[in-house]
């Protein structure tokens, strides 16, 4: 994975990462397998880079007894390039709702069964990291995030199955609300939120792609992020058939795609 990253940052140009992805290839060391990955601490590595491209193992890792190993890989390629808890903590949520969704597990428990696993994941990075001060500082954020948002939807209770929304919660009480759930003002700039703002739009649409695309595409902050996130959630949810043609048929790359999509398939599933 080390060197696919080095590789990738290189050979796509056009395709130019966020900054905190940039500075963590920068430390990878692919030729250096007993120290690969071993990025220090990053303060600002707390960005949507990580829970943007974690959808993969969720897909890889769905099953419910792979959930140590989905932990394990999601933390590490989330710390390859965002290692700040918020940034990999972001990857380990969206791992985890795609495995979720593979999984056919209702929507309203996702966001519960995420903050489970969290602490698995703690006491994951207190075994593999040496020096976790500088974590610890910052773990309890993204938790206290979450909570606060179940709270806020009152779905934080395994007794609780329907999200409940404000009366107005149109285009600008959307923005107020993403602005406030950020810690910098920018709705989905962080990995708390990014995932968070996709979650919340899933639950509000249903099978809806249009009002999907509303509440987690087209916001003043980082829609890209948001609406990958969401998209990729709501196709394992509801397929193609509710999303226009138009936007998938004559995707770039779509035959590598689909290819590397059914060997994902095809890998976890023969799995024993």
């Amino acid at each position: 994975m080390v060197r696919c990253y080095v590789e990738i940052v290189e050979k796509l140009p056009e395709r130019r990462p966020d900054p905190a992805t940039i500075e963590g290839c920068a430390q990878l060391k692919p030729n250096n397998y007993l120290l690969a990955w071993h990025t220090p601490f990053n303060e600002k590595g707390s960005g949507f880079g990580a829970a943007t491209k974690a959808m993969c193992i969720g897909l890889r890792y769905w099953k419910p007894e792979r959930l140590e190993t989905l932990i394990e890989v999601s933390v590490e390629c989330g710390r390859m390039t965002h290692n700040h808890p918020t940034g990999f903590l972001g990857s380990l949520c969206t791992a985890l709702f795609v495995s979720f969704a593979a999984q056919g597990k209702p929507l309203v428990q996702w966001g519960r069964d995420m903050l489970r696993a969290v602490p698995l994941a703690e006491e994951y990075c207190k075994k593999t990291i040496r020096h976790t001060a500088e974590y610890q500082e910052h773990w309890f954020y993204f938790e206290a995030k979450w909570q606060f948002y179940l709270e806020e939807r009152k779905i934080s209770k395994d007794s609780e199955n329907k999200a409940i929304f404000p009366d107005n919660y149109d285009a600008e009480e959307r923005e107020k609300t993403y602005r406030k759930w950020s810690s910098e003002g920018r709705g989905g700039r962080r990995g708390h939120d990014a995932p968070m703002i996709a979650y919340d739009a899933l639950l509000a649409a249903g099978n809806s792609w249009t009002e999907l695309c509303h509440r987690a595409m087209f916001h003043g902050g980082e829609s890209a992020a948001t609406g990958t996130i969401a998209g990729c959630l709501f196709g394992l949810l509801y397929g193609l058939d509710l999303v226009p043609k138009g936007l998938y048929q004559d995707l770039e790359d779509k035959e590598k795609l689909e290819d590397l999509g059914a060997a994902l398939y095809r890998l976890s599933t023969e799995e024993k």
